[in-house]
């Protein structure tokens, strides 16, 4: 468990990155960038073979570090918004 989590962190920045960079494209209706975070967090979960942990694991943790992005987003609007 502890080997997903750390996995998961070490993604959750690439993953929010890919996110965004999507998002700016404006091909994607907003309303679906959540589950497309989880869905392109477990895709580079399941492109990380250099790490040495079974394929479900990094599933795992692809979809996790997935959650994280939306979640650090969500964090950083709501800042943005609460300074306005």
């Amino acid at each position: 468990m502890v080997g997903i989590l750390a996995m998961a962190t070490s993604i959750v920045a690439v993953t929010n990155g890919v996110v965004q960079a999507i998002k700016r494209t404006e091909k994607v209706n907003r309303r679906y960038l959540p589950l497309l975070a989880i869905v392109v967090g477990i895709l580079l979960g399941a492109a990380a073979v250099f790490i040495e942990i079974d394929l479900v694991s990094r599933l795992w943790a692809g979809g996790i570090s997935g959650l994280a992005a939306v979640g650090l987003f969500e964090i950083g609007k709501n800042v943005v918004e609460g300074d306005e």
